[in-house]
């Protein structure tokens, strides 16, 4: 069982120097793995079950090129839902582009826009009604959050996503962008050999 999904992530051993660079920072610790506990392995399912948590997950992960937390969350989808795990590496390969995008209204920043390419769900009868929501909408989040706006959670109310499934959902893309990040950088830095006890 896997007690810290960050130092897994991140190749990080017990007692070695990102070990104990990590353990300067207990509370950061904890609570980025109460936060994937809550996420992941809820009490209750609510309105987002553990399938669609694990496939928007491998999905958004894919999208930020980070092979092992990709490879972990599609692991994890394929015990609870093989058939979904070739629909959403093909949905990754789709939706992988460089980012991020978006329009500026007029103004100071309209100098910073780009439109760049649109993301819309390759084959959405293989992930299905809500999961092809989601996943446009995580799209949006991770390239294009300088767009998100009420008509696209009203898109997401109108695939069945209620308000605490849509808060459960930006929760994850929200996360898997925290959580990349961070592995990215202890990664850095566990080649770099700059971590000190």
């Amino acid at each position: 069982m896997i007690t810290d999904v960050i130092d897994h992530l991140a190749g990080i051993t017990p007692g070695s120097p990102l070990d104990r660079l990590r353990d300067r920072r207990p509370d950061a610790r904890e609570h980025a793995q109460r936060a994937f506990d809550a996420l992941f392995s809820p009490d209750e399912e609510g309105e987002v079950t553990l399938v669609e948590r694990d496939a928007v997950a491998a999905f958004v992960a894919g999208l930020h090129q980070d092979h092992a937390a990709a490879g972990f969350y599609a692991g994890r989808l394929a015990d609870l839902a093989p058939g979904l795990v070739p629909a959403v590496s093909a949905e990754v390969a789709a939706g992988r582009v460089k980012g991020p995008y978006g329009v500026y209204p007029d103004g100071p920043l309209a100098a910073e826009s780009e439109a760049g390419p649109r993301y819309r769900v390759h084959d959405p009868e293989a992930l299905g009604e809500r999961l092809t929501a989601a996943f446009e909408h995580a799209h949006l989040l991770v390239f294009r959050p300088r767009e998100a706006s009420g008509a696209h959670l009203d898109a997401l109310a109108a695939h069945g996503w209620g308000p605490t499934g849509v808060v459960t959902l930006s929760q994850l893309v929200a996360f898997l962008s925290f959580q990349t990040r961070v592995v990215a950088g202890l990664r850095l830095l566990g080649q770099k050999g700059t971590a000190t006890s």
